[in-house]
């Protein structure tokens, strides 16, 4: 079989990929969802001219020259404007953030001026217009101001509640269903002590990966090779309950690699694929109906390597998101690296930030896919694309962040 590209893989995975619909959502709720329409302001911010100091509400025309010599009429506070007009001669006490009266223009900070009673009298010139927050500066009514595909953070939060929306409009999330077989496998604390067992991790890694994209995740648990067992649980997964279903293990064609059977078996479109990928060559890929479904390796590196490479995304996608990922950034090797072969690898490695600003890239002496410990250890994925040749300390190369 021949190997298919990581790029292949991932456009056949979200191929005819849409976000499954929309929710609203309160403000304060939303932070981590992706937006499913452009958002306008109901507002405009600020909503007047607006003192950008605490100082003294002037006409830019009257303090040309200093010392100029002005009344004061009156005060402006934040959420109490001063009712009346500013003229010639004349001056407001005003605050930060209070709307700068009508007839005034600038702002003259209280610390160049002096005041005897009613009278001020400026220190140091001050340009015409300084100190004042434009109408609008910010943002203008039916403007917007945030785009759907976004994956709203706490400062976009911050933006939308400004423009007055009370309640925002998401991307449903994605519900996944997760399942692992395998006869060694046993759950954590579960273990009788035989040689032949592994506690089974790679669905606690998954999960969190899938959340992190903006899943709801079911864990539907753990199951021998058993091919009626496995029909049965695939049989639940596919019941509607859930959009997309992953499994890690079974993903080869060994004999008792049964999970591409049980899809199989009960309905499931599969394509089982080899991918010039390093951890993590076999995938399996499919649906039924608007089911999903996508089955990685089970050696725990490869499994992870796969979720971040595969599922991410798809999750993602999933909610319309408009940067699925994975992204990678750039750095430096800190060590030297061999010609590459045919598959991309995806090496662990540590991270070291250099005092001119550059993040240098140290791989792991061993990438065994089933040594969780480097994994754990590892700040990134050092990105090595097929056929990369020879690298040395100091080129240059791309990471995938380990952000989990």
């Amino acid at each position: 079989m021949a190997l298919m590209t990581v790029e292949e893989a991932t456009a056949l995975i979200t191929q005819g990929v849409v976000a499954l619909g929309v929710e609203e959502v309160p403000v304060q709720a939303a932070a981590g969802r992706v937006l499913a329409r452009d958002l306008v302001a109901r507002r405009t911010q600020p909503p007047a001219d607006m003192s950008a100091m605490d100082g003294y509400a002037v006409r830019g025309a009257d303090i040309v020259e200093t010392p100029a010599h002005l009344t004061v009429i009156g005060e402006s506070a934040a959420g109490r404007p001063f009712a009346g007009t500013v003229s010639t001669g004349q001056a407001v006490r005003i605050f930060t953030g209070a709307v700068v009266p009508e007839g005034a223009d600038t702002v003259v900070i209280q610390e160049n001026v002096t005041r005897e009673g009613d009278t001020i009298t400026t220190t140091a010139p001050t340009a015409a217009l300084r100190n004042v927050r434009k109408r609008g500066c910010d943002f203008s009514e039916s403007t917007p101001g945030l785009f759907a595909g976004r994956r709203l953070t706490g400062r976009d939060i911050m933006l939308a509640a400004a423009m007055d929306h009370a309640t925002l409009p998401v991307a449903r999330r994605p519900r996944v269903a997760l399942l692992q077989t395998g006869d060694e496998l046993v759950l954590p604390g579960q273990g009788t002590g035989k040689d032949s067992e592994i506690v089974v991790s790679n669905a606690f890694g998954l999960a969190e990966l899938a959340r992190r994209a903006g899943a709801e995740v079911t864990d539907l648990g753990l199951f021998k090779d058993d091919l009626a067992a496995i029909r049965a649980v695939v049989a639940r997964a596919l019941s509607g309950e859930f959009d997309l279903v992953v499994s890690s293990g079974g993903a080869s064609v060994g004999d008792h690699d049964l999970m591409a059977p049980a899809l199989k078996a009960e309905g499931v479109d599969l394509s089982v694929h080899k991918i010039a990928l390093r951890p993590g060559k076999p995938l399996m890929f499919g649906h039924r109906g608007d089911v999903r479904v996508l089955g990685l390796p089970g050696n725990p590196v490869s499994s992870h390597v796969c979720g971040m490479i595969y599922l991410v995304p798809l999750v993602r996608a999933l909610q319309g998101d408009s940067r699925p990922g994975p992204e990678t950034v750039p750095a430096r090797l800190a060590a030297n690296l061999p010609a590459n072969d045919v598959r991309r690898d995806f090496m662990r490695a540590t991270l070291e930030r250099r005092p001119d600003g550059t993040i240098h890239a140290t791989p792991s002496p061993s990438q065994d896919s089933a040594m969780l410990s480097i994994l754990a250890a590892a700040d990134c994925l050092l990105v090595r694309p097929p056929f990369a040749p020879e690298g040395r300390v100091g080129d240059a190369c791309e990471i995938i962040l380990l952000d989990d």
